[in-house]
């Protein structure tokens, strides 16, 4: 199935690759600077603290919650918002019971009578160490995951590949959470699988743009990287846009009826999809291109490797047949 024909004419995207090049810059500052004016809103699993998620009959009385709590200094700090809908709240405070045997749940059961007929349908608790340390182990794991794609792109590729592959997704995961923190979502654990998609989502996508440029350069004569770039990612168009909207709509569906436990998690996919797909044809492609990458060199080196794969392929015949 082909959405876009690959015929004529070659769609110029490096003719104005320095205006993506400026908007893209633009979009990382803006980020970078909602991460160290807003910063990320921590959750419980990786800043600690308590949540408790309550179930109404009927509409939830939010503002006589917020006040009861607020009148008991163990809770005051407490921020209450509806859970998905508006018969149930979420009571989150940065606070953990330092006694083990107490119940959270029948302390709140007290703190909430008389406001309604309700059900307690979970208490999270997690300690500030534990937080502490996911927090730590969280941003090892995308350290070490950008690492590997290096190291990985490096050998599979030429350097340029490699660091223009990694250019791009440093861009995707600072706007993903410039958004998160525009929006104030909760950073937890599923946002760090989020982010981890990304990162494989859209290396995915850049491997396979760069895989056609390099199929571009030993096929097209130009020789010019831009007309190359050109041609080969015109190439791609049509299985980018399928693969790119097929994900796109399973995601917004999951966003819009997978309930509130998935809600960040599903819009961080669809930031991530969105600019995944766009860093693919209009940050990694381009920085491969400011990097000078020469397509001469590359088929000089080609070219002299296919001639000592010759060579060796004569000499083993040679011997075979006891001519050496």
């Amino acid at each position: 199935m082909e959405v876009f024909k690959y015929n004529k004419p070659i769609v110029s995207f490096m003719e104005n690759a320095k205006k993506f090049g400026i908007f893209s810059l633009v979009l990382v500052v803006l980020s970078l600077g909602l991460l160290f004016t807003k910063g990320l809103n921590y959750g419980i699993d990786f800043a600690g603290g308590t949540v408790i998620q309550v179930k109404y009959k009927g509409d939830a009385p939010i503002e006589e919650v917020r006040n009861l709590l607020h009148e008991n200094k163990a809770y005051s700090g407490a921020s209450v918002t509806f859970f998905g809908s508006n018969d149930e709240i979420a009571i989150r405070t940065k606070s953990t019971s330092s006694d083990v045997d107490a119940d959270v749940s029948d302390e709140v059961r007290q703190l909430l009578q008389g406001t309604g007929e309700y059900e307690i349908r979970g208490v999270d608790m997690v300690g500030p160490a534990v937080g502490d340390e996911l927090r730590t182990q969280g941003l090892m794991a995308m350290v070490l995951s950008i690492i590997g794609i290096l190291l990985y792109l490096s050998f599979r590729f030429e350097w340029r590949f490699a660091l223009a592959s990694v250019v791009a997704l440093i861009h995707d995961v600072t706007i993903a959470m410039g958004m998160l923190a525009l929006f104030q979502i909760d950073v937890n654990l599923p946002i760090l699988a989020a982010i981890l998609t990304i990162l494989g989502y859209s290396l995915n996508d850049t491997v396979i743009v760069f895989d056609r440029i390099r199929e571009g350069i030993r096929t097209i004569k130009s020789p010019e990287l831009g007309d190359v770039i050109d041609e080969s990612v015109t190439r791609t168009l049509s299985r980018t846009t399928l693969t790119s909207l097929t994900t796109f709509f399973v995601v917004l569906t999951l966003y819009l009826f997978g309930g509130e436990i998935l809600k960040g998690f599903s819009f961080t996919l669809l930031v991530g999809v969105v600019v995944g797909t766009y860093s693919s044809i209009f940050v990694a492609s381009p920085v491969l291109m400011w990097l000078k990458f020469s397509i001469v060199e590359f088929r000089e080196k080609e070219a002299a490797a296919l001639k000592r794969e010759k060579e060796k392929e004569k000499m083993r015949a040679q011997f075979e047949q006891g001519t050496i």
